[in-house]
């Protein structure tokens, strides 16, 4: 069963030992052994072939993300798997004082980073970001590193993803901004997988229905930064 994922900490990343492990590997790991599935392989992709992937079946499933309708046009998705915030990654200190999409739109000399095809490209439009001051990468890694070199001022991405990548990079003196939940709430995010595979997402779901919110749950995702406040959003 393979499984795509993109590098993304604490999503998705690889240890010290050459192994991809993090918070969805782990829980995919666990779901397809609950399912006697003997052959587990991750697939290292980016986040524009995830869905596309599916569609022509390099993979079955994917790493999580939000099922939002345009991708639900593609894509089957699990029930959810996490609720997370926004958050813009900065250099150390916020030298530009930046709190938010909004404070990325007032400032006119801002260049802000995102990844091809994630939502948060929508979101900083909405708020009044021009398409001008926006650059699109293809992998985290390249987002960051555009960041640390100043060659943009902020990148958007998932909060979590960005505490995941600042604890592995510490060195490259990076920081991370919360977008305020008056701007945008958490959102859930799910695994996907083709729009033909029903039978697979129902069988996912009992398992995960069985195991989110289960104390090895809880230490599983601990490992990873997850507190049991964040677990409750999606077990509640």
């Amino acid at each position: 069963m393979k499984f795509a994922y993109l590098i993304e900490p604490p999503f998705n990343f690889i240890d010290a030992d050459g192994r991809v492990t993090g918070c969805d590997v782990e829980l995919a790991r666990y779901v397809f052994g609950e399912l006697d599935i003997a052959e587990f392989e991750p697939v290292e992709t980016e986040f524009s072939e995830l869905l596309p992937g599916l569609g022509d079946g390099r993979w079955h499933m994917t790493t999580g993300m939000f099922g939002t309708d345009e991708r639900r046009e593609h894509a089957r998705f699990s029930r959810p798997i996490w609720a997370l915030s926004d958050g813009l990654l900065v250099k150390n200190g916020n030298p530009h004082n930046l709190t938010g999409y909004k404070s990325v739109a007032e400032n006119a000399d801002i260049v802000l980073a995102v990844i091809r095809d994630q939502v948060q490209h929508r979101s900083a439009v909405e708020f009044g970001v021009s398409e001008d001051r926006i650059v699109v990468f293809e992998t985290y890694t390249e987002a960051a590193k555009s960041v640390k070199e100043g060659r943009v001022d902020a990148y958007a991405s998932v909060g979590r993803a960005h505490n995941g990548f600042i604890a592995l990079h510490s060195h490259w003196g990076l920081a991370m901004v919360t977008i305020p939940y008056e701007e945008k709430p958490p959102t859930f995010g799910s695994f996907a997988f083709g729009l033909s595979d029903t039978g697979l997402v129902h069988q996912v779901d009992e398992v995960l229905a069985s195991f989110l919110g289960s104390e090895a749950h809880r230490d599983m995702v601990d490992d990873f930064g997850f507190s049991d406040s964040d677990v409750d959003l999606v077990v509640r």
